[in-house]
């Protein structure tokens, strides 16, 4: 585990963020795949459906705790669309999708360390 906290604390908030998928019927095809554009939070499947998830983390009461889809300028957007393009690329055996959807998920951890709030935006661009 990641030794810096702002590390511990994304990667909380992806295991909840994927949680949350399963419990929609997806299941993760990888996490933190990491291309040359940058890294992928998760790559989910639900048998139709190829989501690129974008995962934002907050502690609660922290500053820029607003939607997740506030950190997410065109510029993260075009990163994240190439990073999506290289991951179809080198992943050759993965599932044909008839859908492939961008969301992102925006998680909000309290002053314990348990999940305060999750927000899923569907299609977030």
């Amino acid at each position: 585990m990641p030794s810096d906290p702002r590390h511990h604390l994304g990667r909380l908030g992806e295991r909840l963020a994927e949680e949350h998928f399963a419990r929609l019927g997806f299941h993760a095809l990888d996490r933190n795949h990491r291309t040359r554009f940058g890294e992928l939070d998760l790559v989910l499947f639900d048998g139709r459906t190829l989501v690129f998830a974008e995962v934002k983390t907050r502690r609660a009461g922290a500053r820029g705790e607003g939607a997740p889809w506030e950190a997410l300028h065109e510029r993260k957007r075009r990163q994240v669309r190439r990073m999506a393009r290289a991951y179809l690329v080198e992943r050759p055996g993965r599932p044909v999708a008839a859908e492939i959807r961008f969301d992102a998920v925006g998680v909000v951890i309290d002053a314990r360390g348990r999940l305060a709030r999750l927000d899923h935006l569907e299609a977030a661009f």
